[in-house]
């Protein structure tokens, strides 16, 4: 009986090493080998051949996935190098299981990260991330003017990334702090955002990545519940029709 190939980052992505995004990375730095060969990007691998990144054995999963909500705090990087960051979430987390987070939050910020050893979820998160919601408290410098409001909830062009920024929804709470929800994920998004119109945050706080929302302490992490997470998976599903859909109008429209 033949046996069933994957390509090498699928095969890491649910072995729950990482996930495809990163796998592509480690392939493409010479630090994942197939039968002690490096490979090409692209190539497929069988429950046969041995897979080993950085010289350990990758196996392909047996066991439930992890989901877990952190509340990351300010200073901990979003990384899983933990050869390149001291101050890393996953030595900070220290699970006794190989988790990764899903996207990242800036080292000055804190609040929400989801985090997981299931790399197909992240890919499907990923894919969604310009589409799914995303709510954060901000406190800023100076007074906030309903000027300010809004032009930051009307989209701000952000010279050094050549992109304007979706239209979202801002709310001021007081006089220096205001809540945003996003829909798209651009770096150091909101922060350029205020800095483009001479305000400076001074803290900036993820409370909510779609229906799940910060209920634990600085520092700490729960697993999701079973509620969040069947709701996590109608909202990806929902974007996944999405993206086929739009993929299928590409096609058809041949461009």
């Amino acid at each position: 009986m033949s046996q069933e190939l994957k390509r090498l980052n699928k095969y890491l992505s649910e072995a729950g090493y990482c996930s495809r995004r990163a796998a592509d990375r480690l392939i493409d730095a010479g630090r994942v080998t197939i039968n002690d060969v490096v490979p090409e990007m692209g190539t497929k691998v069988s429950s046969e051949d041995i897979v080993k990144v950085d010289g350990e054995i990758i196996g392909e999963r047996q066991q439930d996935f992890v989901y877990l909500a952190f509340n990351k705090p300010v200073g901990i990087v979003c990384t899983t190098d933990t050869r390149v960051e001291k101050d890393n979430i996953i030595d900070y987390i220290n699970y006794p299981k190989r988790i990764f987070p899903i996207g990242r939050l800036d080292k000055p910020s804190e609040g929400l990260i989801l985090l997981t050893d299931d790399g197909d979820i992240v890919n499907k998160i990923l894919r969604a991330s310009n589409n799914h919601e995303k709510e954060y408290i901000v406190t800023v410098d100076q007074q906030i003017s309903q000027t300010f409001i809004e032009r930051m909830s009307g989209g701000i062009y952000i010279e050094d990334l050549d992109k304007r920024t979706k239209k979202c929804k801002v709310k001021k709470i007081d006089k220096f702090k205001f809540s945003i929800i996003l829909t798209q994920g651009l770096n150091r998004q909101i922060r350029r955002m205020c800095e483009y119109l001479n305000y400076e945050v001074q803290t900036l706080k993820r409370v909510r990545i779609m229906n799940v929302k910060l209920d634990i302490s600085s520092g700490q992490y729960r697993e999701l519940t079973k509620e969040e997470f069947k709701g996590l998976t109608e909202l990806i599903s929902d974007s996944d029709k999405t993206f086929e859909e739009s993929q299928e109008t590409i096609r058809k429209n041949g461009r």
